[in-house]
């Protein structure tokens, strides 16, 4: 019985030793979101949010028509609501989307499907800075199925269109104020 019990030991061991130094990394560099994480640490992350996507929802394809007003009504959703975090054009390069850990994913690139985009929408990322939209466990929430089939097409996104999103894009209150001033000067003359 001893025998049998030493080998487990020496696993749990060797896990409780790997936990301690995980933690103590985190102790001494803390858990600021700038720091580049280690290998491990990304690997750890990547892995466990792929795997965290239900199976139901890897097989969900979008219902809704790849048309231009469900385009249009995406677009305008994702530049008031997403692009702050992810860009008009879904690089995450912007000021927010630099400084969080995990980053944004370059969704132009994206590599999860319909139903893994919708999931993750729906649910957002636990421990990271995307929040859960929509209605909790409803497959059809069509808001969401319309940006999905938005962020599908960002990788042939126009640059007019990238355009179009800075008009749509949350402008702050001095950043409104400033634009009128403008506006009113141009039509002053």
């Amino acid at each position: 019985m001893k025998k049998a019990l030493l080998p487990l030991g020496l696993v749990l061991l060797i896990l409780l030793a790997g936990l301690g130094y995980v933690a103590n990394q985190w102790v001494k560099r803390g858990f600021s979101a700038r720091d580049k994480p280690s290998a491990l640490e990304a690997g750890l992350a990547n892995w466990f949010r792929t795997r965290s996507i239900p199976e139901n929802y890897r097989k969900l394809v979008n219902p809704l028509p790849n048309t231009e007003e469900v385009y249009r009504q995406g677009m305008d959703h994702f530049a008031d609501h997403c692009a702050v975090c992810h860009a008009n054009d879904g690089s995450g390069d912007t000021p927010f989307g630099k400084n969080m850990y995990p980053p944004p994913p370059p969704l132009k690139d994206t590599q999860l499907n319909d139903g893994e985009l919708y999931y993750t929408i729906q649910n957002g990322v636990r421990l990271s800075g995307m929040p859960a939209f929509g209605e909790p466990a409803k497959l059809d929430d069509e808001t969401t199925w319309v940006l999905v089939g938005f962020i599908q097409h960002l990788r042939t996104q126009s640059d007019a269109d990238r355009e179009r999103m800075k008009q749509l894009n949350p402008r702050t209150a001095a950043e409104q104020q400033e634009e009128q001033e403008a506006k009113d000067f141009l039509n002053s003359k």
